[in-house]
């Protein structure tokens, strides 16, 4: 019997593995994203304690980064996983559940994700707010805006305009690390290459489109995020 061939193995036909490959796509892609906004939210709050906290704060948000940035994030993860898997057990045994229950791989990995990248956006938004002009400030208060005010209209679109590049770059090492997520058993677009290498006996044909599947993902959302600093430069003067 003829071993398929490359074209066979990714089709989307009976035998191909067109179809997972791109659901696997689609997961990788709700796990970046889900990572990323955790991430963002927490860097925001982080990027607050560093800049406006007290110093207990300012120690806290000074401690997370670096512990977080320190660590592998493969760490990160098998400790959300085994851990939050640990944890969901004994509540459950505390309820007279008896045996294990596993915590989703899904919420694990984007807890995960979502936390290491949080710190990196956390510095990010730190600076971006640092890039602000004082004076823009300055001539806001001048103007007799009120704090809510100043914030929504200076300081918010200022801060996002200066950390985009920023955010862009978090966002690549985001949209990598969700390849991580497969060590949880999610269907996400590196398992399914790993299965599918493992049932036919081709892994390099499977890692190779896996492959120009993360680089077409990772192009065409560096382009969307280009497009966001053009949108958000608008009437800046350039030199």
């Amino acid at each position: 019997m003829n071993q398929p061939g490359f074209l066979d193995v990714i089709s989307f036909g009976p035998g191909g593995w067109g179809a997972a490959l791109l659901a696997g796509a689609w997961m990788t892609v709700l796990i970046a994203i889900s990572g990323f906004l955790i991430g963002s939210i927490i860097g925001t709050f982080g990027a607050w304690a560093k800049i406006s906290g007290g110093r207990t704060i300012r120690a806290i948000a000074d401690g997370y980064t670096t512990v977080l940035r320190g660590i592998p994030d493969l760490l990160v993860i098998y400790l959300f996983y085994f851990g939050g898997s640990a944890a969901v057990t004994a509540i459950g045994r505390f309820f007279g559940s008896e045996g294990f229950i596993g915590f989703p791989g899904f919420l694990a990995g984007a807890l995960a994700v979502g936390i290491t990248s949080g710190a990196q956006q956390t510095e990010v938004f730190r600076g971006a707010f640092k890039a602000v002009h004082r004076g823009e400030i300055e001539a806001a208060v001048a103007c007799g805006m009120s704090r809510a005010l100043r914030f929504r209209r200076i300081i918010a679109p200022l801060t996002l305009r200066h950390a985009l590049p920023g955010m862009g770059n978090v966002w690549q090492v985001v949209l990598k690390e969700s390849a991580l997520v497969s060590i949880t058993g999610v269907a996400e677009l590196l398992r399914q290459a790993q299965v599918g290498a493992g049932s036919t006996g081709m892994p390099f044909n499977f890692y190779v489109v896996a492959g120009a599947i993360y680089l077409t993902i990772s192009t065409f959302s560096g382009a969307l995020l280009q497009w966001s600093e053009r949108y958000f430069s608008r009437g800046v003067r350039r030199n």
